[in-house]
């Protein structure tokens, strides 16, 4: 009962720390979707890395780390390289062309072709298996923890987790809806405190019940390498040059988390706040992965069948009443941090970069606002349909590997938009023609590493496939015989070679170091 309680103490602060200060009629479209251009740091790193945790990420990352050990950790470490240049190079160039939306940067470098395709590419992935995953995922994550718990809502569990989808999928709609950007930052702070503390929870009574942090070298020493060997099959050390390139997708492309940027007051906050973010994605490294190592050492030769059970285990053992209930705040807040930023993201490619461009071109601010809240109704329908899909997958059959196929199928467009932001950024003159080529090559070059490398790490092929159309669209660039009939913008000024030197060298001391 008493974690009961404190759940319900978290959804009513979460809603009236949400509906308190909404937005009024008349909001223009920087005051509903970059909180009037005005967030600082601290809402700036809180708001991202909120964004960035999901629920799965408790039970996939730990489940790994109890496989695999330390060098899952790569995944959560070598996100601040993406971190440094979206705060260096990126965001800059961002903030210097006033955009709301980065497709209107890729626009103004490669032509309203290619915007189109960059904005409704994201838009169908966010609305589809962004939505959906997420919404599956935390109701998921959340009633194998705590199904006894939630058992008032049905004792089915498949109709249990649905009312979940729904449910969390309509409350973090319904304050997305009223208050915009400056409602999903208040939130977001609020979310990865929660988050933050939980996992801190976690991860001390585990180490405590392992028998102190020493204990980890001495029981799970074996377990405690950063780096696994090349020819590892699930996680060889090469696989960080892949993440490294599509970390550019992810903290420097994705509108769902560069849009905190977007609304910064100053350059300065957004640089403080990513690099306080980049400090933070350590401690989310620990949380996640050191708890699941512990319980290594903790079971023995006695270990769980199911690794992905590990944090369930952790929590359901070891944990005492009044800590569950922030636990299980904890992952919904993983679930509705993700969401809502989505939401959001969604609503603002929608109405400024297809309702304000080509439907209605003479669009207010207030028509152009009420598009975007349509659009979070819309999404919210399809990202429900989606999350029960996977559920009833799931249900059919345990064993699917489906998180694997999704990811693989985010990264079939994910590396031709790493593609299409460098050469926007990094190209003195990018020809509009060969870039979409470029961007529509990634796609069958996935299949041919695929039939040529099928043992390849997915990580490395996404390298691959990247270097191969950027050289695409470089070398045609370059070339004589292709003509646009628009003559591309020159590259910014921000991207001169000090600029690209000093992010590269934070890059690489980030490298070294960790």
């Amino acid at each position: 009962m008493i974690d009961l309680l404190i759940v319900c103490a978290y959804f009513v602060i979460v809603f009236v720390t949400a509906i308190t200060g909404k937005t009024s009629k008349e909001a223009t479209t920087e005051e509903y979707f970059l909180s009037s251009r005005n967030l600082r740091w601290p809402s700036i790193a809180f708001s991202t890395i909120a964004t960035n945790v999901q629920g799965y990420q408790f039970l996939g990352f730990m489940g790994s780390a109890y496989l695999y050990g330390l060098a899952q950790a790569n995944f959560e470490i070598n996100a601040i390289q993406g971190l440094l240049l979206a705060a260096f190079i990126f965001v800059p160039m961002y903030l210097r062309e006033k955009i709301i939306t980065i497709t209107q940067f890729i626009k103004t470098r490669l032509g309203s072709t290619i915007a189109l395709i960059y904005s409704g590419s994201n838009i169908l992935l966010f609305s589809t298996i962004t939505l959906g995953a997420a919404l599956f995922w935390g109701a998921y994550s959340v009633d194998l923890v705590f199904g006894d718990y939630l058992s008032f809502i049905h004792n089915d569990r498949l109709t249990r987790i649905a009312v979940l989808i729904v449910f969390l999928g309509l409350f973090s709609a319904t304050y997305t809806y009223f208050g915009g950007l400056a409602a999903v930052v208040r939130t977001d702070v609020i979310q990865f405190v929660i988050l933050l503390s939980g996992g801190v929870v976690v991860m001390l009574i585990a180490i405590h019940h392992l028998g102190g942090w020493s204990q980890l070298y001495i029981k799970t020493g074996d377990l405690m390498h950063l780096h696994l060997p090349a020819d590892h099959p699930k996680l060889p050390w090469i696989h960080v040059f892949g993440a490294f390139l599509l970390n550019i997708n992810y903290w420097c492309a994705n509108q769902s988390v560069v849009q905190r940027s977007l609304a910064a007051r100053s350059l300065k906050d957004v640089q403080i706040g990513l690099m306080v973010g980049g400090l933070m994605k350590y401690f989310m490294a620990a949380i996640i992965i050191l708890p699941g190592i512990a319980l290594v050492g903790i079971l023995g030769e006695n270990g769980l069948t199911d690794p992905d059970s590990a944090f369930p285990y952790l929590v359901n053992t070891y944990l005492p009443v009044g800590l569950k209930g922030l636990i299980l705040c904890a992952l919904f807040a993983s679930l509705m941090s993700t969401v809502d930023s989505t939401f959001n993201s969604l609503a603002t490619l929608w109405s400024i970069d297809i309702y304000k461009v080509y439907i209605k071109k003479d669009a207010t601010d207030q028509q152009i606002v009420k598009s975007g809240k349509k659009a979070i109704l819309l999404s919210f329908i399809s990202g429900v349909i989606i999350g029960i899909v996977l559920l009833f997958i799931k249900f059919k059959d345990s064993g699917a590997a489906f998180t694997h196929t999704l990811n693989e199928l985010r990264y079939f467009i994910n590396c031709g938009i790493v593609v299409l932001i460098c050469a926007a950024a990094f190209l003195m003159a990018p020809k509009h023609r060969v870039a979409l080529f470029g961007f529509a090559t990634t796609i069958p070059l996935q299949f041919l590493f695929i039939y040529l490398f099928p043992d390849m790490n997915y990580l490395v092929r996404a390298m691959w496939v990247i270097l191969v159309g950027f050289a695409i669209i470089w070398l045609g660039s370059k070339s004589s015989f292709i003509k646009d009939k628009l003559k591309p913008e020159p590259a910014s000024p921000l991207l001169g070679k000090v600029g690209i030197g000093m992010a590269l060298s934070l890059i690489a001391l980030h490298v070294i170091f960790h």
